[in-house]
């Protein structure tokens, strides 16, 4: 079956992942991807699907409904896979305005040409938002776990935009009948992540002996998931999931942000052949962060049970694996690094 399918932010991080799994698998398939090109973003990220008969690059804005329109018209978009987004939590509470308008107003626009295009004729469209773990706020360090019926309590602006973001899509299914599909995934890794994250910068201020800035006492947890683990994961959901159903994807696998940062620093070193802790000495303690959560940890049982998902690469094979890549690709981070 031919389809034609839209991949939002498909140049950055997830995106990219996303892109050269589809257009990798599916070569009947036509891939249109469009992405502004932001500072998080790079053409590069994408090469084979740059030289992949199946797949159309449109540089360009998700606010700009002129375009949106044009691109489902053009290419008869029949699918949609919404991940351009604003997602640095810093960025976010210096910048609340952008995040509100680019993830707010760029999903509500994407809907709308979705809306019009398919209007009278759901039938095999599908429209899958990918959002984030953090619109349900922060657990304690007790237990428990966010599930898919866990109350939305987003506490900064980057999470409340993306909560914003599910409620519109959620009400375009409930109001106009589009035919939705929503997966809130925790903290994801790997290669060519943008090195403002805590992971491709630390591992950059490893290599170049710079500070280790952790928030706080280092003790909030997070939740890792491999990207390539979740780009499957959205290839699943996209094809099999029922309209209107929301599925939590997580990699079972907390740290606490202080032990992250000491086993990064032990496979770097070992990577660079350093002695065993030889680069702790840069870690740094900082003031915490404005609104910083706890603990995140999700539970992806039902993805499991209905689609089969799991996750298939441990966090020593990921992180190895991520570590090995930045190392043997600085010009693209020193690159990446010139984008602010």
């Amino acid at each position: 079956m031919k389809r034609n399918i839209l991949i939002t932010g498909g140049a950055g991080f997830i995106g990219s992942h996303v892109v050269e799994l589809m257009v990798t698998k599916y070569p009947e398939y036509h891939i249109v991807t469009l992405d502004k090109l932001t500072y998080a973003a790079s053409l590069s990220n994408i090469t084979t699907a740059l030289s992949a008969k199946n797949h159309t690059f449109v540089e360009g804005d998700i606010t700009d409904a002129e375009l949106v329109a044009r691109i489902f018209k053009e290419h008869n978009i029949d699918g949609v896979m919404h991940l351009a987004a604003e997602s640095h939590v810093d960025r976010s509470i210096s910048a609340p305005m952008v995040f509100a308008h680019n993830n707010i107003l760029g999903t509500i626009t994407l809907l709308e040409a979705a809306r019009k295009a398919w209007e009278g004729n759901y039938t095999g469209k599908r429209f899958h938002h990918i959002s984030t773990d953090e619109v349900y706020g922060a657990l304690s360090l007790d237990g428990g776990k966010f599930t898919e019926e866990t109350r939305y309590a987003p506490h900064s602006p980057y999470s409340a935009s993306k909560a914003s973001s599910d409620h519109f899509v959620r009400a375009y299914h409930d109001t106009y009948g589009v035919p939705v599909v929503i997966t809130n995934c925790s903290n994801n890794y790997g290669e060519r992540q943008y090195p403002e994250k805590l992971i491709p910068l630390f591992i950059y201020n490893i290599v170049n002996r710079r500070k280790l800035p952790v928030y706080g006492t280092g003790q909030n947890i997070r939740d890792w998931l491999y990207v390539g683990d979740h780009a499957r994961a959205l290839d699943l959901v996209f094809h099999n999931a029922k309209d209107g159903e929301t599925y939590n994807i997580g990699g079972d696998n907390e740290w606490s942000n202080i032990d992250l940062v000491k086993e990064l620093i032990r496979v770097v070193d070992s990577e660079l052949g350093n002695p065993e802790g030889y680069s702790e000495e840069l870690i740094s303690y900082v003031e915490d962060r404005a609104g910083h959560d706890l603990r995140y940890a999700i539970d992806a049982t039902k993805i499991e049970q209905d689609l089969g998902w799991k996750r298939e690469t441990s966090f020593e094979e990921g992180l190895r694996r991520t570590v090995r890549w930045c190392l043997n690709n600085r010009e693209w981070v020193e690159e990446a690094l010139q984008r602010k």
